[in-house]
């Protein structure tokens, strides 16, 4: 059975946001204290428009997959307000048990450098992503941003570089793990 449905999202007082048509698809760009960003969604067929400090977002006659893409969009862009307002951060930790891990961080290249791993002679590299700020403290990497997308991205390619494979995981414990994800410990 088809719905009306319509959300309403309040924007803050510190926040601009916009909406734009880009080919006939929404585009919406949210600026704050911290930055700006900016995200085009791949959906048609919903109204999506401001109205004084609202975002409103609705269909008039609604399927389930439109009421699945309209809490998406409410999702990534309450993330995005969120982001623009407070710096996102998750942090990581080291655990080495059998070698002594080492990092490096290459601002010239933007690379993440994870030196010994399992005693490895070759360097394990990550690419960052733009926006990101990394800090390493001790054992504990934090890594901040306004963009949530970007920062989660970050820490699962630095968990990901130190997946091991073909030995067994409850000897070889070592790795860098996501301990805290924007706010949610975990």
């Amino acid at each position: 059975m088809r719905k009306k449905i319509r959300k309403v999202i309040n924007i803050p007082e510190k926040t601009q946001l916009e909406v734009e048509l880009v080919n006939e698809l929404p585009k919406i760009t949210v600026n704050g204290p911290l930055g700006s960003i900016e995200k085009n969604f791949k959906i048609r067929g919903l109204d999506i428009k401001k109205e004084d400090n609202n975002l409103i977002i609705e269909k008039a006659a609604a399927t389930k997959k439109d009421r699945k893409m309209i809490g998406t969009i409410v999702s990534h862009v309450a993330n995005m307000i969120a982001g623009v307002n407070n710096n996102f951060e998750y942090k990581l930790q080291i655990c080495s048990i059998h070698f002594p891990i080492s990092i490096k961080i290459d601002t010239e290249k933007n690379l993440f450098i994870i030196k010994n791993f399992l005693g490895e002679n070759k360097e394990r590299a990550v690419k960052l992503l733009p926006g990101v700020d990394v800090s390493v403290k001790g054992e504990i990497i934090t890594l901040k941003g306004h963009d949530k997308e970007i920062v989660a991205q970050c820490a699962a390619d630095i968990e990901t570089a130190t997946k091991i494979k073909a030995k067994d995981r409850r000897v070889f414990q070592d790795g860098i793990f996501i301990i805290s994800k924007a706010g949610k410990k975990v």
